[in-house]
């Protein structure tokens, strides 16, 4: 048998281990206390939790389990747990969010390469949330960095459509979003009990928008979607304020009353001087089950009539960049927390909101209109 593994080489092993909630390594965040190797191989550690209670701690001893035991030498695994102290959380958060006294939202430095989608549409009911999930499943899958903040106060359904099951962990004033299908997700039904109404005026809705950008460790994201309720009120006013480099995306359905509904929710850019990335057209024809033709179930036209409006209104080009066919697959996997674009890639409506997700992500993180906070070098 092998000699057993030095203590470095376990700590080495340790540090492919990543915290479930924040995804940085545990031996990065001092969660390791304590690493012990007997001569016969068996190697206890000490992991140091969060909070006392950790919902993920199963995960934590399987993933220190699996890592460490692949180490040749090693005869058995013991994980054994503590809590950190108040001052170890400090210094986790000052680590993690800077000084705690500081609230702020890292999308709106102008430093940040995170791409902000605000999903909006002018009335309910045209699939805002399904395109939103759909998406962010997609852009997911390819291996980016994605986020969701359920930003319909009133009418929240993203965690039920991505099948978040976890809820929120709160270490010091940092709130630990849940993730499902790799993308963090934080919604205000995480907070309430059962099928609660959320009742709350403007000042309220700003807070828990502000709470969800600025309390939350998002960590490094290439993307972060915002499902925005429909229309142009409180939510949509508050996001200008808060992340004005948020880019709109506008949802409709082809029918020429939503149409012009979703021209409006996307002119409010126009006052907040933000952009408008594109026009994505739901349910904009259903395959005939007989003859495999388009129906043309709510008319058509409407996605094209609403880019070439809002390309007139901001004097720049607003693209349509897609038209999702109706597909009932679509509505069954939000109800049960099966993105259609993971259950069934090849159906039509999958393919399309697959390469409206290609469309956004080719325009990437960079540093193009970004100040760069460089000096320059005198001339000599």
């Amino acid at each position: 048998m092998a000699a057993a593994p030095t203590v470095e080489q376990v700590t080495e092993a340790l540090a492919t281990v990543q915290d479930p909630e924040i995804h940085r390594p545990i031996t990065e965040l001092d969660m390791v206390k304590t690493v012990d190797v007997a001569r016969n191989g068996a190697v206890r550690v000490q992991v140091l939790l969060t909070i006392r209670g950790c919902p993920l701690h199963e995960t934590i001893k399987r993933d220190v389990t699996n890592a460490v035991s692949a180490l040749p030498g090693v005869s058995r695994v013991y994980v054994e747990f503590g809590v950190m102290s108040d001052e170890q959380r400090q210094e986790l958060q000052r680590r993690l969010k800077g000084d705690p006294g500081a609230r702020e939202i890292p999308f709106a430095k102008p430093e940040s390469l995170t791409r902000v989608y605000a999903v909006a549409s002018g009335k309910g009911g045209v699939g805002k949330s399904s395109v939103t999930v759909n998406l962010a499943v997609a852009m997911a899958a390819t291996g980016r960095k994605v986020g969701i903040v359920d930003a319909d106060i009133y009418g929240h359904s993203i965690p039920r459509m991505l099948g978040v099951t976890g809820t929120p962990t709160q270490v010091e004033q940092m709130i630990m979003p849940p993730s499902a299908r790799d993308i963090r997700v934080i919604s205000i039904g995480m907070f309430t009990a059962g099928n609660t109404p959320v009742v709350w005026r403007g000042p309220m809705l700003h807070r828990a928008l502000e709470q969800f950008l600025s309390d939350v460790y998002w960590g490094d994201l290439d993307v972060l979607f915002m499902d925005l309720p429909p229309g142009t009120g409180d939510i949509a006013i508050s996001l200008a304020h808060l992340v004005p480099p948020a880019e709109i995306l506008v949802v409709t359905t082809p029918q020429q009353a939503a149409a012009e509904v979703a021209e409006r929710a996307g002119s409010i850019a126009v006052q907040t001087q933000q952009r408008i990335i594109g026009v994505v057209e739901n349910m904009s024809w259903l395959p005939c089950p007989h003859c495999g033709q388009q129906v043309d179930v709510f008319g058509s036209g409407g996605g094209q009539f609403v880019a070439d409006a809002l390309t007139r209104a901001v004097g720049a080009p607003v693209p349509l960049l897609g038209q999702v066919p109706l597909d009932v697959r679509l509505r069954e996997g939000g109800d049960a927390g099966e993105p259609l674009v993971l259950a069934d890639p090849n159906a039509p409506a999958a393919k399309e909101l697959l390469g409206i997700a290609d469309r956004l992500a080719a325009h990437g993180r960079g540093l193009a209109g970004r100040p760069l906070g460089l000096t320059p070098v005198a001339s000599h």
